[in-house]
């Protein structure tokens, strides 16, 4: 794993939100001004801002300081490490070929 767990909990923690996952998904359209992001939703910049610093602070989102507006894209490298994150969690899962729980077997657990 490239990065620490730690900082994947992080990740998850960021994604863990209705909002935040709505916004990712408008990122996926390009580089985005954050005047756009708020007229999306009904709620006040501040609120905006605390959801971006999340996203940021996970680096699933990188920000642009463009005058007095902040335009934001995803993080395509960070978004491809938690790609290969859950992709090595399902290859362990399936290697290990263990029973489902509650239905031992004796070649299992």
């Amino acid at each position: 794993m490239k990065y620490e767990l730690k900082e994947y909990a992080q990740v998850f923690k960021a994604l863990g939100d209705e909002t935040r996952l709505k916004i990712l998904t408008m990122l996926t359209k390009g580089k985005t001004c954050a005047c756009y992001i708020l007229e999306e939703f009904h709620f006040t910049q501040p609120t905006l801002s605390y959801h971006m610093k999340q996203l940021t602070d996970s680096g699933l989102v990188n920000a642009e300081k463009k005058g007095k507006w902040v335009y934001y894209s995803i993080n395509k490298e960070r978004v491809e490490l938690l790609r290969s994150l859950i992709t090595e969690i399902n290859e362990l899962a399936e290697a290990t070929g263990c029973c489902e729980v509650g239905n031992p077997t004796d070649d299992c657990c």
